[in-house]
């Protein structure tokens, strides 16, 4: 599964999963205990996760939904977004 990323340091990166559960927050495990990035939605393709969007902490879910709708996600990966809360 690709992880794709919105907002933050890392804007517009993109990461390969191993196949599994995506981490509510990424990365897992700062240290520090504040997370970078939270879970925004997943993209499903025929019942499996083909893509997930992680959004910087700040960013509000209506910038993450038009960022991701105009990078068109959901359209590359032939997929439908669900968001996750």
């Amino acid at each position: 599964m690709r992880a794709l990323f919105v907002g933050g340091t890392v804007d517009n990166s993109e990461l390969d999963f191993d196949s599994g559960e995506p981490p509510l927050h990424y990365p897992p495990d700062t240290g520090s205990g504040t997370q970078r990035y939270r879970l925004h939605h997943v993209g499903l393709r025929e019942g499996a996760m083909v893509y997930v969007v992680y959004a910087a902490a700040d960013l509000a879910d209506t910038e993450v939904e038009r960022v991701a709708e105009e990078r068109g996600y959901a359209r590359r990966f032939q997929a439908q977004p669900q968001l996750q809360v």
